[in-house]
């Protein structure tokens, strides 16, 4: 009021200013109608300069989580929180509507208590649409295993889900979780257990005995008892699998979900008032120890011998005798040991090599295979001079011999085609004899 008063009186800005102790500019704006006394400008939103990167990401997948596209405007430069990212894209309506997906309310739900060190979940995570490099057809493998109290998981890519993959990836997951709880908890694998009474199978019975624990199977249509690790299927689902690119092999896949639950142990979590995260509950729960080796699952998967004689197992390759590319083979693994066998289909073995570590990139040669390789090769190997293309070589005797007899056979085939046996011409001159003594007899008369 006071500078537009003055203002009316013929001051100028600069006097006004001096006169109420306040900037030119801040002076020029009250007097040009761009700011209104007693309203604080609002400051700039950081989250403008990434709306439409955040609106185009959303109209192409709806179903992104924020989360996961927090982590990708993180990485393009954004500063803020992720609880003002996430109001962000609420008060501008960034994410489109999918009346299928809207949530219902109103359900009913139940708080299962899970004491520390009690019980680990396991399940299968069928990934849809597997790169093709990794060769296990439409879907890829994932278990997980969380632990019920803490939330803290681990998981490990399969080829497929039977018996021994589950127990190799069993025992990865236990062994990253840094020890066992003491129950085991599924829902009605048929690996496991028999799906139609839940009773557990004996194969897996020994693989619990081994471990020292116990095991728990979901009853049929109660799939909450398993909560913790469905939650994690849903996280690695959208914030790992969603956005898995193009031409990764299983190694780098596998890294990658193994950096996620890294980074989800930092999830905050308050426990009787006090504030916490979800790595200082794991590493307060009392787990067991584990077997110095795996359980002893035999483990075989099916390959195809390449060109150069490799077969490829575990992110490795390992050499077979030569004369086998394209021929389908085994590799046979027993968990804990460190060999591997490999045979055809008629189960003869044809090599036996040391197991490198998985996913290590390393080729294992046997010295036996490399040599009886090379001579293979140099058998085949020709030093001669390549043929000359413009030469004249007029047919041969030989050649021209059998050109004749070519024509001697044709020309024979020919004559014989032009000798035609018409039936009809013959009906036709025995018909006229049979009639020709009536037409005589007429004649006479």
């Amino acid at each position: 009021m006071d500078a537009h008063a003055l203002r009316r009186q013929g001051w100028t800005i600069s006097a006004i200013a001096r006169h109420l102790g306040r900037d030119r500019k801040t002076i020029r704006a009250y007097l040009n109608g761009e700011r209104v006394a007693g309203t604080r400008q609002p400051a700039m939103d950081a989250f403008v300069p990434f709306l439409d990167y955040c609106r185009q990401r959303l109209q192409d997948d709806p179903h992104l989580w924020a989360s996961t596209l927090y982590d990708e405007v993180v990485a393009l430069g954004y500063l803020g929180a992720y609880p003002t990212f996430t109001r962000a894209l609420r008060r501008h309506q960034v994410r489109p509507h999918c009346e299928p997906c809207k949530s219902s309310s109103g359900r009913d739900f139940a708080v299962i208590t899970h004491p520390p060190g009690e019980e680990i979940q396991f399940d299968w995570l069928e990934l849809p649409e597997a790169p093709s490099e990794w060769g296990v057809g439409e879907h890829a493998h994932l278990l997980v295993g969380a632990l019920a109290h803490s939330g803290r998981w681990r998981a490990v890519l399969a080829e497929s889900e039977d018996f021994p993959h589950l127990v190799q990836g069993l025992d990865q997951i236990v062994r990253k979780l840094g020890g066992t709880a003491r129950r085991w908890r599924f829902d009605r694998m048929s690996t496991v257990c028999y799906p139609s009474t839940g009773r557990v199978l004996p194969a897996f019975t020994g693989v619990a005995k081994y471990y020292g624990v116990g095991v728990d199977i979901c009853p049929p249509r109660r799939g909450n008892r398993k909560g913790v690790v469905e939650k994690v299927n849903h996280s690695a689902a959208q914030r790992w699998w969603r956005t898995v690119p193009d031409g990764l092999s299983v190694q780098q896949a596998q890294s990658g979900v193994d950096k996620l639950a890294l980074r989800m142990d930092q999830r905050r979590r308050k426990v009787d008032g006090v504030s916490t995260n979800v790595a200082e509950l794991a590493d307060s729960e009392s787990l067991l120890e584990l077997p110095t080796r795996p359980f002893p699952a035999e483990l075989e998967v099916q390959r195809t011998v390449s060109p150069q004689s490799l077969v490829s197992f575990d992110g490795n390759f390992y050499s077979v005798p030569p004369g086998l590319p394209g021929a389908q083979v085994s590799v046979v693994h027993r968990l804990g040991e460190d060999e591997i066998r490999i045979v055809t289909a008629g189960r003869s073995v044809v090599a036996c090599h040391r197991q490198a570590p998985r996913g290590s990139g390393q080729t294992i040669r046997d010295a036996g295979h490399v040599i009886a390789l090379e001579r293979a090769v140099l058998a085949n190997f020709n030093d001669r001079a390549p043929c000359k293309r413009k030469v004249r070589r007029p047919p041969t005797a030989e050649a021209l011999a059998e050109a004749d007899r070519l024509l001697d056979q044709q020309s024979s085939v020919s004559s014989a085609e032009r000798v035609v046996v018409d039936l009809s011409h013959y009906a036709a001159v025995a018909d006229q004899l049979r009639h020709l003594p009536a037409r005589k007899e007429e004649n006479e008369d």
